[in-house]
């Protein structure tokens, strides 16, 4: 009697392919590091590449330049302050609440010691590269700016807040929340606040903001 073995072949496909937004965040995530250690002028292309686990091939389709993955870095930093505010909080929302949650994560943004490095580096390149300054005002300083006064402008529509010009409000007011402990920090003078340092003084701030210009 004639005994047939068959063999169990495995199935054969192409294997599972990460999609672009996944790449993109392990090649961010590997950017910062790679930023962080070596500068901007420094960092190497192919090294964050390797680091990533991705071919320079996909680096370069997905940030053609070092100028753009960098310019990246910042607006995933700025998506994720933008969902820590949380946009779609309810319209009649406590006013102070309100301000208390917009400019704690605020602090939580610009008060970490990731973004005081990346300050850091733009204020030290910035000569040689003045495509980061840009990129940084332009994706950090603006749009975190804009979205305070849209807020402040919204409770002036309300009626709530008396502001004969909102845009220099925010300015003022993120000013206040960050300018001293982000200072002493970059300078390396005291070490960046912690979250409930930094809670503390949102409140502190929404408290002296709104008793200046409450209805």
């Amino acid at each position: 009697m004639v005994v047939n073995h068959k063999i169990e072949k495995r199935p054969r496909g192409r294997p599972q392919v990460r999609c672009d937004d996944d790449t993109k965040s392990l090649i961010i995530e590997a950017a910062n590091g790679q930023f962080h250690e070596c500068g901007y002028a420094a960092a190497s292309m192919s090294g964050i590449a390797q680091n990533a686990g991705v071919s320079t091939k996909t680096l370069y389709r997905l940030f053609p330049t070092k100028a753009d993955l960098f310019a990246c870095m910042i607006s995933d930093r700025i998506g994720r302050f933008f969902l820590a505010i949380n946009p779609d909080a309810p319209t009649n929302e406590d006013m102070r609440a309100g301000l208390e949650r917009m400019l704690t994560a605020y602090g939580m943004l610009t008060l970490s010691d990731d973004t005081i490095d990346i300050i850091r580096l733009v204020i030290g390149e910035s000569d040689r590269f003045p495509e980061l300054a840009a990129s940084f005002y332009e994706r950090a300083i603006v749009k975190t700016n804009a979205v305070m006064e849209a807020w402040l402008r919204e409770q002036v529509e309300h009626g709530r807040l008396a502001l004969d010009d909102p845009h220099a409000a925010s300015g003022m007011l993120r000013g206040m929340m960050v300018m001293e402990p982000q200072r002493a920090a970059m300078l390396r003078q005291m070490p960046a606040p912690q979250s409930e340092e930094i809670r503390a003084r949102a409140k502190m701030c929404a408290k002296l903001f709104l008793k200046g210009c409450a209805v």
